[in-house]
């Protein structure tokens, strides 16, 4: 099913229009692909709009990745009865009859970060992971003046979204830049597997420039070894939390490639709101893509809604 796309800035004052002042109760799920900090800040945004509308939030995620606990989590919900359901599918063939389970008992399901095109969910919410990889790509290609050898740390195997941006990555580097890939690792959403796959690349090929992780997972991991390492090469990583703009403060990240995660939980909440009531959405709610360098730190968080 192709998506069509529409910015977040032709659609916010639309999707806006949404709430009203006395509106009936109404109870939303919202799924994790699981438990991790990076997510707690689009949790807190989603509440914070949830109060204000009259929503009761059930939001729930696998300990670690797992397609099993998603699915039963999401047949929870659906035996709850909630108003809607906003889930970031750790796979999405497995979750799409889930997804279709829950659209045929009335309860309208959104995507966020990942998308299930396949399914009958409603909209996704998210950004171009194939132009996210590209993003990537150009911007380790200018940071590195468009040569040098890198590492790549992604997430799990099964995430069509992790497989596009890997795609962009290399698709840009191969046909517009001079540099190498030593090596590509998935870290199958597991900080520990994350932990030795990088340690392990950096002993194996201790003359690389620099490291691109696409995924939140090893975003983190890479942080805390450059930290421990005292590491001085480029770090180019995925997402934009508090924790990151830190990072970036600090010294221990180069730059950070966002998918402006910090209007996703308004999105979401505001999104469940219309599809509940039976209301039109665009399919593709494109949150955009943005570069943040250290010296953007400043102007990211004084914007940031």
């Amino acid at each position: 099913m192709g998506i069509g796309k529409v910015s977040l800035a032709e659609t916010a004052a639309d999707v806006a229009s949404s709430s009203v002042a006395q509106a009936p109760p109404k109870k939303f799920g919202i799924i994790y692909p699981m438990t991790y900090a990076t997510y707690e800040s689009i949790t807190q945004d989603a509440k914070a709009t949830a109060e204000s509308r009259n929503v009761t939030l059930l939001v729930n995620a696998p300990d670690e990745a797992n397609t099993e606990q998603q699915i039963r989590i999401m047949e929870m919900m659906i035996k709850q009865k909630v108003d809607g359901i906003a889930i970031s599918p750790v796979d999405t063939q497995a979750l799409t009859p889930v997804i279709d389970k829950a659209q045929a008992a009335g309860i309208p399901v959104i995507t966020f970060e990942w998308d299930a095109p396949d399914s009958n969910r409603v909209a996704y919410v998210g950004a171009d992971n194939y132009a996210t990889g590209r993003q990537f790509a150009m911007t380790i290609s200018d940071l590195l003046d468009n040569k040098g050898m890198i590492i790549v740390e992604t997430g799990m195997q099964e995430m069509i979204g992790l497989h596009q941006r890997l795609e962009g990555l290399l698709d840009y580097l191969n046909e517009e830049s001079s540099i190498e890939v030593l090596d590509v690792r998935y870290n199958q959403g597991s900080e520990d597997r994350a932990m030795s796959d990088i340690e392990s690349m950096i002993d194996e090929h201790p003359h690389f420039s620099a490291m691109v992780s696409l995924d939140i997972v090893s975003a983190a991991v890479s942080t805390l070894i450059w930290k421990a390492k005292g590491l001085d090469r480029i770090s180019l990583s995925m997402g934009n939390n508090p924790s990151s703009i830190e990072t970036l403060q600090n010294g221990q990240l180069t730059a950070v490639i966002s998918q402006n995660e910090q209007e996703w939980g308004r999105t979401i909440v505001e999104t469940l709101l219309r599809v509940s009531d039976h209301r039109q959405v665009p399919e593709f709610m494109d949150m955009g893509i943005r570069e943040i360098r250290q010296t953007d730190v400043q102007t990211v968080w004084a914007s940031a809604p």
